[in-house]
């Protein structure tokens, strides 16, 4: 049976007071730490205060607890997508999916995670640890800007080059997300965009 800060809880993330419907579900965790539901409810509300990391945690708490509660897996993948942690994501999708296989959000966001992924792999960049401790994104590979002794000063121009416009086209194609929620009377969306240039 729920506890009154559970019902309370429930009530306040329905009317949008998404940061008291945290403290609510903390006060009703408290009192009964063992129960899966408030960790998998707490990390919704997470994610709607985008405290992703946070989210994150409760839904692996409530994994823990009951590991085949859709739900928390759910939590996990939405927040994991948020985090750009995609593979991560796909896999908990996986897994919940197994356990509520009528829920087309599972399949859904599995192909979201996949669409991601193939973006990643086809950008071509791969991250690097420069000596500064600053992270630079270079092209995967073989490296064919390197030229040994033999090959000449052209092919290293050549391979320059090649870097150049790669990272070039990388630079200039922003990626976008979005996000949305819904009331009775008007729906938003916010939309992200990352390396947005804006036109002068």
């Amino acid at each position: 049976m729920a506890t009154v800060p559970e019902k309370k809880a429930k009530e306040a993330f329905f009317d949008d007071e998404f940061a008291l419907a945290v403290d609510l579900y903390s006060e009703a965790i408290r009192l009964d730490p063992n129960d899966a539901n408030l960790f998998a409810d707490r990390a919704q509300a997470h994610i709607k205060l985008n405290a992703f990391t946070e989210a994150v945690s409760d839904a692996n708490k409530a994994i823990q607890l009951n590991p085949s509660l859709s739900k928390a897996y759910l939590r996990k993948g939405t927040a994991c997508i948020k985090l750009e942690e995609y593979h991560t994501a796909k896999v908990a999708l996986q897994n919940g999916a197994a356990f509520a296989q009528d829920d087309s959000r599972f399949a859904n966001l599995i192909q979201q995670c996949d669409r991601f992924i193939e973006a990643e792999e086809s950008s071509g960049l791969t991250s690097t640890l420069s000596s500064n401790g600053s992270i630079t994104s270079v092209p995967s590979g073989n490296g064919s800007h390197f030229s040994n002794r033999n090959d000449g000063m052209t092919k290293e121009a050549e391979g320059d080059s090649l870097v150049s416009q790669k990272n070039e086209a990388t630079l200039k194609r922003p990626k976008y997300r979005h996000e949305y929620y819904q009331k009775p009377e008007e729906v938003v969306v916010t939309l992200f965009a990352k390396e947005y240039q804006q036109a002068m």
